[in-house]
């Protein structure tokens, strides 16, 4: 049998629980034991966490290496990153042991086709985060039958709502700090002394893209510094399936 056949095998015997039966089932579970479902539900293999390397991501990266550093974290480098985010990346590559860090970019003839002048951002944000975030994560994800994110409810607007697992398509999704408080979050990088994202000190308190990430005033809502200005609020990899 080829690699190939025997990679579509393994893939095609992964059964997959339905994602509301687990939501139920950990609804009140911490995030390592979100972790550890998900890692025997689908085996290390078919398992990814997506990290933004951004101002909170330390927190869920240190959880999920405690329990099993050499889960695949994909990370999206979509060529308008801060450099203090891939320094931050490196650095949490380094203090945390995370064996299997893949960063993933957008195909160069797609920027080449839609946003050759790298001004699409500006004319239209919701195509420079298809091609810059969502297609490329499609990508990432294919050898993959679920995958972890670090959104939370207390982040407000579409986020409020979400479960710890959802039906992402083909795939399940886990949310491990979906219950989790700001609080929490913040023992967490204190009792791990998880440097903080370069970047927090300088008034941003989320971080993405550079030109669509702009400081937040005291007393605004976390994510007000994202495509401030717009009725946009999320890139739409957590609006769109990943199928």
């Amino acid at each position: 049998m080829s690699v190939f056949a025997a990679e579509a095998l393994s893939e095609r015997t992964v059964q997959l629980p339905p994602a509301d039966t687990l939501d139920r089932a950990l609804r009140a579970a911490s995030p390592a034991e979100v972790i550890e479902t998900a890692l025997k539900t689908v085996g290390r293999e078919h398992l990814a966490l997506v990290s933004s390397f951004g101002t909170e991501s330390a927190a869920l990266l240190k959880v999920m290496a405690d329990v099993d550093p050499a889960i695949p974290v994909v990370f999206l480098d979509t060529g308008w990153l801060f450099e203090e985010t891939l320094a931050y990346r490196d650095t949490l590559i380094a203090k945390l042991g995370l064996r299997d860090v893949r960063s993933i970019k957008p195909l160069e003839e797609t920027l080449s086709r839609e946003d050759p002048d790298r001004e699409l951002w500006f004319s239209d944000p919701d195509a420079c985060c298809r091609i810059r975030k969502v297609e490329p994560l499609a990508r990432a994800l294919k050898p993959f039958s679920a995958w972890i994110n670090g959104r939370k409810r207390f982040q407000g607007g579409a986020r409020a709502e979400i479960p710890v697992v959802e039906d992402d398509g083909a795939r399940l999704k886990f949310n491990p700090f979906a219950n989790v408080s700001r609080e929490e979050i913040e023992a967490i990088y204190r009792l791990a002394k998880l440097p903080q994202h370069p970047l927090v000190a300088s008034g941003y308190l989320s971080v993405g893209c550079m030109p669509c990430s702009s400081r937040t005033a005291p007393g605004e809502d976390e994510r007000a510094g994202r495509w401030r200005g717009r009725a946009k609020t999320e890139c739409g990899i957590h609006t769109t399936k990943t199928s």
